[in-house]
């Protein structure tokens, strides 16, 4: 990774121009049986995406607050640095009444209706499906992500020592995202992660980490399902140097 990186987007340009074809993101939902795999390309694609979505249509900037409430996901991953990329807030699992724009699983709708903002529901169906029928008063990610564009340019110069996250009642600035990542995380590690997004600890595990140290992430929703046998022959077939369960 470059020492110059000041903030998670930055961190993923690093390793999309070092090598675009490596995994970064292995996604499996133990309750379905999913799983989605994303190179560095594929991922910063959909990041350039979500960050134009939010840009231009939801008209968010610099200053303004996003609450995210989601699991740990790959497509919550990628909101994460698409907030980075325009320089919004990323405020995980926060008051919806206090955000500009609510970005919102199927489980927590009606907590994000107290968002006078914008709102965006993911249904989180296997291959980033959308939803039977759109939630009233929410706009369907999956619907409105496919048609924006390829490439992302930010309006406003993403500032690092703004705040850029927000989670478990800590905020942090990109800056400081980055420090803390590149600290806890080892080099090159391909990190199994069963946590949680609500704490430092699931994003950095699950996120953050692995970007800030050129590694990769295996990222497990409902781990609880798989057995200690089954756990034992993920780490082996995905090549797992770190577990954090």
């Amino acid at each position: 990774m470059n020492a110059t990186d000041r903030t998670p987007a930055d961190l993923l340009r690093s390793a999309l121009a070092a090598d675009p074809g490596r995994p970064l993101v292995t996604f499996y939902d133990d309750a379905t049986g999913e799983r989605v795999e994303l190179s560095v390309a594929t991922f910063a694609n959909w990041v350039a995406k979500t960050a134009n979505l939010l840009q231009g249509d939801l008209g968010a900037g610099p200053g303004d607050r996003a609450v995210l409430l989601l699991p740990a996901h790959w497509q919550t991953a990628v909101w994460l640095l698409a907030c980075s990329s325009v320089g919004v807030l990323a405020d995980v699992g926060g008051d919806p009444a206090a955000a500009d724009v609510v970005v919102s699983g199927p489980e927590s709708l009606d907590a994000a209706r107290a968002c006078g903002g914008e709102r965006v529901a993911l249904a989180l169906r296997p291959l980033g499906g959308r939803f039977p029928q759109t939630p009233a008063g929410f706009a369907d990610y999956a619907v409105e992500v496919p048609g924006q564009g390829d490439r992302f340019v930010p309006f406003s110069a993403v500032d690092p020592e703004e705040p850029a996250l927000v989670v478990g009642g800590v905020e942090l600035t990109g800056a400081e995202v980055v420090e803390r990542a590149r600290a806890e995380a080892e080099a090159g590690a391909r990190v199994l992660s069963g946590l949680s997004y609500d704490s430092w600890e699931g994003l950095s595990a699950g996120l953050y980490g692995p970007l800030a140290a050129g590694g990769s992430v295996v990222l497990c929703r409902n781990p609880a399902q798989l057995g200690e046998e089954s756990l034992a022959k993920r780490v082996e077939s995905e090549r797992v140097t770190v577990t954090r369960l």
